[in-house]
Parts: C-alpha cells; structure tokens; sequence
C-alpha cells in the first residue's frame, strides 16, 4: 500500500485541524513552529513534548467514558449499569427531545460534543447552491453574493438546529471526548499520558480526512 502523503491535504484544513489540536491539548504553536517537522511521527512526537504536564499512564478513552456515563446518568435519569461503550446512542437520545437532551448533558460536562447535524441531503443541497452561486457570479455578481451568501448561512443555520446523529454508540461519543477534549476528559485536567498522544492524534487525522488507520504510518510525509 502507498503511504499517504499528508502533504497533498490542503493547507487550510490542515491549519484547521492544527486549531483544534491546540484547544484539546491546551497550548499554542508559535509561527514556523512546525517548519521542522517532516512527518506524521515527527508532528507527534512534537505534540507529545509540547505538553508541560506531569505524566501519568492512566487511559484518558476509558476515563472519558466513565466521565460521560456519570452525566448521562445524572442528567438523563438513566441506570448507569446500562451504559456500555457499545450501548446506542439513539437509546439514550431518542429523535423526540434529542437537541435539548444534549445539551443537558454538554452543559454538565462544561464543553460541546457536537454530535448533531443536519440531513445529508440538506447539506448537499446548501453545497451544491454554494458552488452554483459562484459559477454564477461570473454572469451576475449580485446574485452570485446572494446566493454565496444564503448558502453559508443556511449551513451555519442547519448546525445550529441539525438533529441527526453521525456516532452510534457511548463508545464513539467517548472517543470523540477524547480527541477533541483531551484535558478536559481528563479525571485529572493538569496530567497527561504521553504514550498514548500519537494514537489519539492518529485517530484524529483519521477521523478528520478521512484517512485509514494504517496509511497513518510515522513516515508519512507532512
């Protein structure tokens, strides 16, 4: 298999993902911070020495899970006992009352999950006039606007009243803590487990473009 080259992802979503990274892990990189950096190892290993916390080897997944099983229980009224990793998502938030049920359990948590989206088919509509509205502005610059302009705000409308659920499981939602909320999923937010920061990182590049696990190699270019 041909390893994948990071390098061939555009530069924005990089720098996009390179925001959140930040937010999970809580630091900043400085400008040309990452000009060293060769490869998807290297990017890790960076990450990984980047944080100025104490060390602990104790599994942030698992502790994400316990934390997110304790809120659903105290906020939703379920029998934690029930609540596996592989329980469905859809039992716990069930179409009817979904949007207000997770915000329940966001604002116990202290941070978004971001769980919910809009339709397939409404997204692809809303890109679709995105696109088109461009075309057309070559023609007609004022509808162009509009339609540039309608399709952004539709789309920044649908996350906002989306209520479909792309993960099916606690498990998946756990995960996703994890990547996206480090510290926080933490039990103790001012430690960190080094071992397992390429992983978690792994997961995210994966999630984030689409790639599989195993093209995610150490050497793969940056």
């Amino acid at each position: 298999m041909t390893e994948y080259k990071l390098k061939d992802i555009d530069p924005l979503e990089i720098e996009s993902l390179l925001e959140e990274v930040e937010k999970s892990f809580g630091f900043e990189f400085v400008e040309n911070e990452l000009a060293h950096v060769k490869t998807f190892g290297e990017f890790c290993d960076h990450v990984a020495n980047k944080i100025e916390l104490e060390n602990h080897t104790d599994c942030t997944n698992q502790q994400a899970f316990y934390k997110l099983r304790k809120t659903i229980s105290t906020t939703l009224n379920i029998e934690s006992k029930i609540i596996t990793p592989s329980f469905p998502l859809s039992k716990i938030l069930p179409r009817q009352n979904r949007r207000s049920k997770v915000n329940k359990i966001e604002n116990h948590l202290g941070f978004k999950l971001n769980i919910l989206r809009a339709p397939n088919w409404l997204i692809a509509i809303l890109s679709i006039m995105f696109i088109a509205s461009i075309i057309g502005g070559y023609w007609n610059w004022q509808i162009g606007i509009l339609g540039i302009v309608s399709s952004i705000g539709g789309l920044w409308l649908s996350t906002r009243i989306g209520n479909e659920l792309d993960l099916k499981t606690v498990g998946e939602v756990a995960e996703k803590m994890t990547r996206e909320n480090y510290l926080k999923s933490r039990r103790n937010q001012n430690t960190f487990n080094k071992t397992e920061i390429e992983k978690v990182l792994t997961n995210w590049f994966s999630v984030y473009f689409d790639i599989e696990k195993s093209q995610l190699k150490r050497e793969a270019e940056i």
